[in-house]
């Protein structure tokens, strides 16, 4: 039998028998990686660890510990799931089932007369514990196309049959664990036995393939665990989730509001809301103008030819709102800033002495999407982006971008973001009719990207097929403190709205040149990042953001003079400041602040009053001590300033 040349990731290079598996490459290094091996990707391909390798190829074994490693024990759980649904409840058909970020879910048509209710997911659960017990592989198997077809005709499984219609001319396989047999094309992990801790979430209603006109579909959350210790860690940081959820703590601390009179997904900022996101917004205002940012205000709606010639309209075309005719002419409820920046670039002759132009717009923008997937401010039709557009000689780009790069850095870092990661959001080359430009500009921009990023000393990743239409994307993924990823800034390269908006500058030579732009955005966007702030601080705002930075509690009526000219000092000087000299006792007043989350409160009694002097305490910490009423003033100026 011949050898093949195994490359390894440090280098390395060792010789096997052509047939070797990733298991028995696994075994050959350590009875324990063996363990806790789950899959290998042979030449970045992913592969089951009993697939034969049969030629020289560079390989990577992955474990839990690895985003590849959990997405192929989680797609392994929610097959493990399957058989325990399709055991407890014949005749279950099963449509998609991939893994999510934290888990699996799996949609499926259950049998006439049974809707699944949440005290049924134990049973499930334990189904799945009995199935995992006996340990079987998961087996991998060729089939035709027609085979496959036969299969599920004599199944009469429909969703299969459909999805089956969308792969005439692909490879087909099926996987096998125990009883149950799945249309997938993997990869899996080696057996059953693998997946022994596994918890059931949620119940939710699901339209077959998102349309509204399909039938709907049950879909079933679950998540699965190595060990106990992990999953127990799981459902503790989960029920803390819930308490921090940012819809519950929105409604308590009077943040915000969606309601149907006015429309799903369309959220309403009240009072309280509407202090945190104007912080937010003279933080970040302050910020741009030390960089050189000219700020601007363009329309809520434009003609339906804008966004035409960005190529807007047809890249979302399905993700915005229907046109509206106004005297003959279409127009566009504004799904992206871009189009109208541009505008305002071309508005007048630019000379290689004005540029960088910096365009910045807190402008708000709307997208469709299906009532289904609404969720609070993190998903919603009307929400407003920190935008902007920096115009450039491509030799000032690699400047501006790390430029960029170093205010969202900043913004995450005062924001109490200090654990994030960075994607850079490549094309996907085998997919080129999803994006705009020619190979020149996507290979220059992606070129720009990768040097601005290791320039700046980023640790990242790359994602193919993740880029905008228009330009590649270095992505901010944020960690919050349950220690869940999100991402939000993003930073773009273009190339192609130049040239589709013929956007140009007069060189030094006296001639015409194009541009290149950075579409740059540190917060995303105002609603989905406060969703998250809301939930990361668990609605304890820090005290330059909160909504009230302050209450003054006077213990009797004798202090509530003191109290007052003390309340009325720290308005001069800009602090948010209440006063509770209600009729209930200081006690109950103190749990009132505290339940709103008040970071400050200045207690008065008759002592203080006398000395001049406040009893300070803070939310959550309670009493710190007495200090001078100049100290006092000090302290929550100080606090209460927007970071420089």
């Amino acid at each position: 039998m011949s050898n093949i040349k195994i490359t390894f990731p440090d280098g390395n290079i060792k010789e096997f028998p052509s047939g070797i598996t990733g298991m028995q490459i696994a075994e050959s290094i350590s009875p324990r990686l063996a363990a806790v091996s789950l899959g290998i990707f042979v030449n970045e391909k992913p592969y089951d660890l009993s697939t034969p390798i049969t030629e020289d190829a560079a390989v990577r074994i992955v474990k839990w510990e690895s985003e590849e490693g959990r997405s192929i024990f989680w797609h392994s759980s929610a097959h493990l799931m399957a058989e325990a649904i399709e055991a407890l409840y014949p005749g279950t058909r099963f449509g998609i089932g991939p893994p999510i970020e934290n888990g699996w879910y799996y949609d499926m048509e259950l049998p006439e007369g049974v809707k699944l209710q949440p005290d049924e997911l134990p049973a499930i659960e334990a189904k799945m514990a009995e199935l995992s017990e006996r340990d079987v592989p998961y087996k991998r198997i060729p089939k035709e196309y027609d085979e496959a077809v036969a299969y599920f005709k004599e199944k009469g499984d429909w969703l299969k049959l459909e999805l089956l219609d969308g792969l005439k001319g692909q490879p087909i396989t099926f996987y096998e664990q125990g009883n149950f047999v799945d249309l997938c094309r993997g990869t899996h992990v080696p057996s059953t036995g693998k997946i022994k801790f596994a918890k059931l979430l949620s119940i939710a209603g699901a339209y077959w393939r998102g349309d509204e006109k399909r039938p709907m579909l049950t879909r079933l959350y679950g998540v699965s665990f190595p060990t106990k210790k992990e999953l127990d860690e799981f459902i503790k940081n989960r029920e803390e989730a819930e308490k921090r959820d940012h819809r519950k703590l929105g409604k308590e601390l009077e943040l915000f509001m969606i309601t149907p009179k006015v429309g799903g997904g369309l959220p309403i900022w009240l009072p309280n809301g509407a202090v945190v996101r104007n912080q937010l917004e003279t933080f970040l205002r302050r910020a741009q103008q030390k960089m050189g940012y000219s700020q601007v205000v363009t329309p809520h709606i434009g003609n339906l030819e804008l966004y035409k010639t960005s190529g807007h309209y047809p890249y979302y075309k399905d993700s915005q709102f229907t046109p509206i005719t106004v005297d003959d002419e279409q127009y566009l409820l504004k799904p992206m800033n871009c189009p109208h920046h541009h505008m305002i670039y071309s508005s007048k002759p630019r000379s290689y002495r004005d540029l960088p132009v910096r365009l910045a717009e807190f402008g708000t923008v709307y997208r469709y999407e299906q009532s289904g997937e609404l969720n609070g401010l993190s998903r919603v039709r009307s929400f407003t982006q920190d935008d902007a557009h920096i115009y450039m000689m491509p030799e000032q780009l690699l400047e501006e971008l790390k430029s960029v790069i170093g205010l969202t850095q900043y913004v995450s870092k005062t924001l109490g973001f200090s654990d994030f990661k960075i994607r850079l959001s490549f094309r996907d080359p085998k997919n080129k009719e999803k994006y705009g430009g020619n190979d020149e500009q996507w290979i220059q921009a992606e070129m720009d990207v990768k040097e601005a990023a290791d320039a700046m000393g980023l640790d990242y990743t790359i994602a193919i097929g993740e880029a905008a239409f228009y330009g590649p994307k270095i992505d901010f993924m944020l960690k919050d403190a349950l220690g869940r990823n999100w991402q939000l800034g993003t930073v773009q390269v273009d190339y192609v709205m130049p040239e589709r908006f013929n956007l140009e500058y007069i060189g030094a030579d006296n001639q015409k040149h194009r541009p290149v732009i950075i579409h740059r955005a540190p917060f995303g966007s105002f609603e989905r990042f406060i969703s998250l702030l809301i939930e990361h601080y668990a609605g304890n705002f820090p005290t330059w953001l909160a909504p009230v930075q302050a209450a003054v509690l006077p213990i009797t009526d004798g202090q509530t003079a003191y109290a007052t000219e003390i309340t009325e000092k720290l308005k001069e000087m800009g602090v948010r400041v209440v006063l509770d000299a209600s009729n209930e006792k200081v006690n109950a007043r103190i749990r009132d602040q505290e339940m709103m989350k008040v970071p400050l409160m200045l207690i008065v009694g008759g002592k203080e009053q006398e000395a001049r002097s406040v009893s300070l305490r803070r939310h959550g910490k309670g009493n710190i001590g007495t200090i001078t009423l100049e100290e006092a003033f000090s302290t929550v100026e100080k606090e209460s300033a927007i970071p420089a």
